[in-house]
């Protein structure tokens, strides 16, 4: 009997203990940290061009909207005066410029992360006049009347030194003249700090005419302005770069607004305020050269961009070109050990493959403006690609 009754009670420990089994919480596994997607947390200042206040302000919201507990601080002014008050000290993490010109003079000084420069957008100029038109301005000839009252940005701001470039092109062009240029300037009344000094005062009347980016025009909806366009001949597509200071207190969060900046949903947010996106067709022009694949630092040229770099000059086939070295070239976008050969591809389609062996051996062998803004590639001691004209890619291979 005692054995019996022994057995039942291990019997009945033995379910009880099956039933408190059944009855716990399952294990759960841990999470594994080193999968999870960091935390962002805190807040950026962020340094950006005039022109980008708008599309900005909105992406800046979308960004915080996505991040609960960021914050984002803009700072809105001509990119010169960004770049001094960042190399001055001002504190910033991600610097968004009009132009690569600014963006290399912070390079240059050491505040900014160069690895992680990239172009986000592009824009173009056109001519803006108040909806009254008091000047009757019917052609870009008009600009040279007598006694219009016009409206230009400094020269140190990007679409500034856009707009002095579209005088000189349009100089050289018999149905302009010479005179053209010097006659225009005559009439400017006054030099912006930025675009939307401009864009201001040609929408409260100040002025006759002043010239701006053509985003900052269609910001514009109540009636107050009137636009005429620049050709493409004339115009300048300019390239905004974007980066990271090499100092931001927050590199993470500054480095995250730059990502989402380039997804889709940053890039439709700029194309609804008149940008045209890095994605875009419309991007890929003659008067910008994109280079790109396998290289460390990814640019892109034009004929402004240039002015940041020592000229070259070489004469080939009895004319006389100017632009940059190649080697000056494979200095700025360094490309990786493996990297093998250029790829030269022209608007029309046309491409050559040269190596990249080839091109440090010609110390001749350049990237060239052409007197329209567009680029000529000039290798004089490869026969089979030594000039290739409106050149708009460059691909390291």
């Amino acid at each position: 009997m005692k054995l019996i009754r022994h057995i039942g009670l291990c019997v009945l420990s033995i379910s009880l203990l099956a039933c408190g089994a059944t009855n716990a919480p399952a294990p759960t596994t841990p999470a594994n940290p080193t999968n999870a997607a960091p935390s962002l947390s805190g807040e950026i200042n962020v340094f950006a061009a005039a022109s980008l206040t708008g599309a900005f302000t909105d992406i800046g919201n979308e960004f915080q909207k996505n991040h609960p507990g960021t914050k984002i601080n803009f700072n809105f002014a001509g990119s010169d005066q960004l770049a001094t008050q960042m190399i001055q000290g001002a504190p910033a993490d991600v610097f968004a410029s009009a132009n690569s010109k600014q963006m290399q003079i912070a390079v240059d000084a050491g505040v900014i992360n160069d690895a992680s420069r990239l172009p986000f957008a592009r824009n173009r100029l056109i001519v803006i006049y108040p909806h009254d038109n008091p000047a009757q301005i019917q052609s870009l000839q008009d600009l040279a009347k007598p006694n219009l009252k016009l409206v230009l940005a400094s020269a140190s701001v990007p679409v500034g030194g856009y707009a002095l470039d579209f005088l000189a092109k349009a100089s050289a062009l018999p149905e302009y003249g010479t005179s053209y240029s010097p006659t225009v300037l005559l009439n400017v009344v006054s030099y912006e700090a930025n675009v939307k000094a401009v864009l201001s005062k040609i929408s409260l009347g100040e002025a006759d005419a002043g010239i701006v980016y053509s985003t900052d025009a269609s910001s514009i909806s109540d009636g107050s302005i009137g636009t005429l366009a620049i050709p493409d001949g004339l115009n300048t597509i300019a390239t905004y770069p974007i980066a990271t200071t090499q100092n931001s207190a927050n590199p993470s969060l500054a480095q995250a607004f730059v990502d989402f900046v380039l997804t889709a949903e940053g890039q439709q947010i700029l194309a609804r305020y008149g940008f045209i996106t890095v994605n875009d067709p419309a991007s890929t022009s003659i008067y910008q050269l994109q280079i790109d694949g396998n290289l460390t630092t990814p640019l892109n040229l034009t004929a402004d961009s240039l002015a940041g770099f020592e000229p070259q000059q070489v004469e080939f086939e009895g004319q006389s070109f100017r632009g940059l070295g190649i080697g000056q070239l494979l200095i700025q976008i360094q490309p990786k050990a493996d990297a093998k050969t250029f790829k030269f591809i022209s608007s029309d389609g046309s491409q050559s493959v040269v190596p990249i062996a080839d091109l440090t051996a010609d110390p001749r062998a350049i990237i060239a403006v052409e007197s329209d803004g567009s680029f000529t590639s000039i290798i004089p001691s490869n026969t089979s690609a030594n000039q290739i004209k409106k050149l708009v890619k460059i691909t390291v291979k």
